[in-house]
């Protein structure tokens, strides 16, 4: 007796994979780094080998990882001078090691553009939250580190008072050492929005810690190093 048809196709239907289910974007993040003139060429080193290395390590790589159906969404900005911002690594899917891996292959090949600029810190900011507005995720987050204060025309409180940061949190992390000491100004001036914080270290030698430390506390917010 032949089976019908329509019994056969079903079967088979039945034995084809399962679509994969699609993964909600929870977090958009923008790594926002000064390259301005107070910047030397080791130090600017030390960020870009620092944030790469972070995406490296394997605490980093299972807090992006370890929850299926979700994920976060990077990207990395350079800004220093008011007319001088650049998003030098584009919005990337942190969705498997192999994604993860380009990001941070991506972060330490950046060559840098400018290193004569003052720091327009409130342009550089205004930028960075630009880039979110494209993005559907379930946070908006700018992950900004500077080594001294705005000193080139209007600062963060300019773009804030325009609703420029709305729906956004800003968290610092603050590269001590300058005159006047920068981390009161971004305790004040440039973290807001939920859950904000500020780190500060005394030089770059502590960056790679720290910059691990801050992106842990984004990616998972109850995480800290121990």
């Amino acid at each position: 007796m032949t089976a019908c048809p329509m019994r056969i196709l079903a079967l088979l239907l039945l034995l084809l994979p399962l679509p994969a289910r699609a993964s909600e974007c929870v977090l958009a993040l923008v790594l926002s780094s000064d390259t301005s003139s107070s910047i030397d060429a080791d130090e600017y080193a030390a960020q870009m080998d620092g944030l790469a290395g972070a995406f490296r390590t394997r605490l980093l790589t299972d807090a992006l990882l370890g929850n299926p159906g979700i994920h976060v969404e990077a990207t990395v900005v350079h800004w220093s001078g008011y007319d001088h911002q650049e998003q030098v690594v584009p919005w990337t899917a942190l969705t498997s090691a192999q994604a993860v891996e380009g990001f941070a292959r991506r972060i330490e090949r950046v060559p840098r553009r400018h290193d004569d600029q003052p720091t327009a810190l409130g342009k550089g900011l205004e930028f960075s939250a630009n880039l979110l507005r494209s993005r559907r995720c379930g946070r908006h987050l700018i992950d900004l580190t500077g080594d001294g204060i705005n000193n080139w025309r209007v600062g963060p409180d300019y773009f804030a008072e325009r609703g420029h940061f709305d729906g956004i949190t800003i968290n610092g992390l603050v590269i001590r050492g300058a005159t006047p000491d920068p981390e009161p100004y971004f305790r004040e001036q440039v973290a807001r929005g939920p859950g904000s914080f500020v780190m500060a270290v005394d030089g770059y030698a502590q960056y790679a810690e720290a910059i691990l430390e801050k992106l842990l506390r984004e990616v998972a917010p109850r995480y800290t190093m121990r």
